[in-house]
């Protein structure tokens, strides 16, 4: 990796939308903030919530945009090409409605899979050769309409099986910077029930 990489969490701005299953990235990326001991500022230029860090001799640019979701790489794409950021060095946190809740997975490239967010970011990026970490929401039981389900709040067992998966992917976060994606994703995807890694 270079020196500067922007890592950023997807989802919707707004009260309504805290703490709901689509604001995956932007529960992801409020705990390195914390983790980190940092604060939050809004940029009128990129429409996003950022802040910055230096760790492992490199430059991390945090950012929550703030465009909704679906129009994500809206402020990501600018962002890279403001700062020489390239693909593969802008890191992209999502939810994934096709993976169980209580697991995550990093990826250094794919499609979009039908995520609205990532099709945005592979846009404005021109390419999808740029690593994303899923974090598992599942896919609605009972009949229950989809849009519902990922706008909707996790129940109380769920959000602390969801806490459980946050603690884990900012570690591999951190081992991503430190270490690099294959380590990272050697250590760190999978269910954080059955995993047995540290």
């Amino acid at each position: 990796m270079s020196e500067t990489c922007i890592i950023a969490g997807l989802g919707n701005p707004g009260d309504q939308y805290r703490e709901t299953r689509h604001n995956a990235g932007f529960l992801l990326l409020d705990l390195l903030v914390s983790r980190w001991k940092l604060s939050w500022s809004y940029d009128r230029k990129f429409l996003v919530e950022t802040t910055e860090v230096r760790r492992d001799n490199r430059r991390l640019i945090l950012v929550k945009p703030q465009t909704y979701m679906n129009r994500s790489g809206e402020s990501i794409g600018p962002m890279s090409r403001y700062f020489h950021v390239r693909p593969f060095e802008t890191f992209v946190v999502i939810d994934d409605v096709d993976l169980p809740l209580g697991s995550l997975r990093l990826r250094p490239q794919g499609s979009p899979g039908g995520h609205r967010g990532l099709e945005s970011v592979e846009r404005h990026l021109g390419s999808r050769e740029y690593p994303r970490l899923k974090l598992g929401i599942a896919r609605p039981s009972g009949g229950r309409e989809m849009v519902g389900h990922v706008l909707g709040r996790f129940s109380d067992d769920e959000w602390a099986l969801f806490q459980q998966v946050l603690d884990r992917a900012a570690q591999q976060i951190e081992c991503w910077s430190s270490d690099g994606l294959a380590k990272a994703m050697s250590l760190y995807n999978g269910s954080v029930v059955t995993s047995t890694k540290s």
